[in-house]
């Protein structure tokens, strides 16, 4: 992807898809329990606010966001519940203009930097385009977080590409992560995109195959949803394992959501991952996957 622009105006628009729930919210609901265990819907934006602040940091200020790594590595079981808390602690109103004047930097800064431009993150550098679209990622995944909560149904939209490429890419970081030697072959996907269509990935041909709704598939790479609550197929006993375990997000193995009508805990907060971010701490990011020369990032930890 060479031109970021496409992937940013996403980014903008879930953002201010988000913004529509939350914007009007009477505070008392700010209050409110989603389904990552021990935050609210002010929690989920907090984490949006801090991780737009540090993305913004590594685009125009590199000695300042090593600083924000020294911290994690300090800190790595803990830095990104510390953050969420600090912002969930602040009135409504402040909370949501920090999280509004961070992302409109942000994307300011991302459409400034110039061509080639290489971003300092909690693991290998990416690119532009690769961290608008970790943070479009990540944006989605926690903003369906307060949807459930607040109870509101969302319409899927053609954005989910950006976080189905990043769930495909980043197949042998998921099996990686776990002390797992991946397959060797490619996988072939097929994903109903909403909008109408079909988008595919990997060879005509393979053996192991993954098909089924593109939003189903989203929710299952950044865990907002358990596999048996999905209509996702499968062929072929390695494509079986990978659902089992894919991951779209950097940082250690989260554990996920249960299935529906279950007791069970709640996946933890995350970050979107794609070959870049392999090995980060546990922040929000899509590391440039697996090998390949491009794909999607955002920071450290378990999309919660």
């Amino acid at each position: 992807m060479s031109d970021p622009s496409s992937v940013i105006d996403d980014l903008c628009r879930e953002s201010a898809e988000l913004d529509l729930l939350v914007g009007e919210l009477e505070p008392g609901r700010w209050a409110r329990d989603t389904p990552a265990a021990g935050w609210s819907v002010a929690h989920q934006i907090a984490h949006l606010a801090w991780t737009d602040r540090v993305a913004l940091l590594a685009v125009t200020d590199a000695e300042a966001f090593g600083g924000e790594v020294e911290k994690a590595l300090a800190a790595p079981g803990t830095f990104v519940d510390v953050e969420a808390q600090r912002g969930a602690a602040l009135p409504p109103a402040r909370l949501l203009a920090e999280w509004r004047e961070g992302r409109t930097a942000l994307e300011r800064a991302l459409r400034g930097a110039p061509a080639g431009t290489r971003v300092p993150w909690y693991g290998p550098p990416m690119s532009v385009a690769s961290m608008a679209t970790a943070r479009l990622m990540e944006t989605w995944a926690h903003g369906q977080d307060v949807a459930d909560a607040l109870g509101v149904p969302r319409t899927p939209t053609d954005r989910l590409r950006h976080v189905a490429r990043i769930g495909v890419r980043t197949r042998d970081f998921a099996y990686g992560v776990r002390g797992l030697t991946p397959p060797q072959e490619e996988f072939r996907v097929e994903l109903a995109a909403p909008g109408g269509g079909l988008w595919t990935y990997g060879p005509e041909d393979a053996a192991q195959r993954v098909t089924g709704p593109a939003l189903d598939f989203c929710l299952l790479v950044t865990q907002r949803a358990h596999r048996a609550d999905l209509a996702l197929r499968v062929r072929g006993a390695d494509a079986d394992r990978w659902l089992d375990i894919a991951q779209a997000f950097a940082g250690l193995p989260g554990p996920g959501r249960p299935p529906a009508g279950t007791t069970g805990t709640p996946g933890t907060a995350g970050t979107a991952v794609a070959d870049e971010t392999a090995g980060a701490p546990e922040v929000s990011g899509a590391p440039e996957a697996s090998g390949a020369p491009e794909a999607d990032t955002g920071a450290p930890r378990p999309t919660r």
